[in-house]
């Protein structure tokens, strides 16, 4: 397990309790632990926990309240269920006695294929090598992202192409997972704010308006290798009310499904100006 960037290792604290690495910038610029590294530490967690036996098959996590890199963040992780083919776990994130976020991870041995069959892809995505990078958004440090340019629709809603690919193997499928998640959680709420430049100013973002990711859930389905290129594509399926939901997909070059993914995310006029700096 070298192989493992520094944000994906734990430290252990005792019985399926673990430490995580607490890097020394933040993702987006500001001090709220990004939920992409929440979710792929997790993973490593949930992995460590069934000690490599199983593969992460699924997390469905829930962001109860944002956390500092100021301070250190522990995993508990509870051990629902473990078969031979299946096994369940709830993961509680807490920071100075407070519960960040808590997550529910399926993991499953693998078995030969009985049947298999995949949606297809979408046709006429330029790939990785015509686009220039990196483009803008959320990529594991050390990732890449491509985003094909321009503004795009699918069944009438906003819709992100990107390549994404990281900057060497890693041995460890939970790995891999990690650093795929921590790409799909941040386009999706900026991706429904582009699409309404007539009442939508995205730089007020944090200032006047409120955002966060809630909840956020990928289901993993079959075998990733970050350090190839994999399209993802990205939805904002709806906004209102105050809210957007979205959800993707991600494929390799030839068209083979690798995972899915799911958010619900906040996006509302604030109540006071969430900028110190400056008032409403």
């Amino acid at each position: 397990m070298s192989d493992l960037p520094d944000l994906l290792t734990l430290t252990d604290a005792g019985e399926n309790r673990y430490l995580v690495f607490q890097p020394s910038e933040s993702a987006e610029g500001r001090d709220v632990v990004f939920s992409g590294q929440l979710l792929g530490q997790m993973i490593m967690a949930a992995d460590c926990a069934a000690q490599s036996a199983k593969q992460v098959r699924s997390i469905h996590a829930v962001f109860a309240r944002a956390g500092t890199y100021a301070k250190d963040i522990e995993l508990d992780v509870d051990v629902m269920q473990a078969g031979r083919t299946w096994g369940s776990d709830t993961i509680t994130a807490t920071q100075a006695g407070k519960m960040l976020c808590r997550s529910i991870v399926l993991l499953n041995t693998v078995d030969d294929d009985l049947m298999r069959h995949d949606p297809a892809m979408p046709e006429g995505v330029p790939g990785p090598d015509g686009l220039d990078g990196p483009g803008e958004g959320q990529a594991f440090p050390g990732g890449e992202l491509r985003v094909v340019p321009g503004q795009h629709r699918r069944g009438g809603v906003p819709v992100e192409y990107a390549w994404h690919r990281f900057e060497r193997p890693l041995a460890s499928q939970a790995a891999n997972q990690a650093v795929l998640s921590w790409a799909t959680c941040g386009a999706i709420i900026g991706l429904a704010m582009y699409a309404h430049p007539d009442t939508v100013n995205i730089e007020e973002a944090h200032r006047t308006i409120s955002t966060g990711v809630i909840g956020h859930t990928i289901h993993f389905v079959d075998h990733i290798d970050v350090s190839e290129w994999l399209l993802i594509v990205t939805e904002a399926t709806k906004a209102g009310s105050g809210r957007v939901f979205g959800r993707g997909e991600v494929f390799t070059p030839d068209g083979r499904l690798v995972a899915t993914f799911e958010q619900d995310s906040m996006a509302k006029h604030a109540a006071e100006s969430l900028d110190p700096t400056r008032s409403m």
